[in-house]
């Protein structure tokens, strides 16, 4: 039995190209190496993301339930990010 599936695709032209670019430069084989290298960053890239809502995001849900106090206002975030902004770009 084969351990790979035929699939017919279609890209956009620009997306299509890329592909065919990757091919031409040499960096893969064929077109199907490059569709299968993007689906495992894909793939990691999904696990990252649960991986941080498990870890990140779930504990300080779960430490604000605990201690409502430590919740901070939608205006006072972008207050805190507008001045870290602003004082990287002195910095800078």
């Amino acid at each position: 039995m084969r351990s790979t599936k035929q699939l017919s695709i279609t890209l956009p032209h620009e997306m299509a190209e890329m592909v065919r670019s990757k091919v031409d430069s040499g960096a893969y084989a064929s077109e199907s190496e490059v569709v299968r290298d993007g689906l495992r960053a894909l793939q990691m890239h999904d696990r990252a993301l649960e991986e941080w809502l498990k870890n990140v995001a779930a504990a300080a849900y779960d430490e604000m339930k605990a201690d409502p106090s430590t919740a901070r206002s939608a205006e006072h975030v972008r207050a805190l990010l507008a001045a870290a902004y602003r004082s990287s770009r002195v910095a800078g």
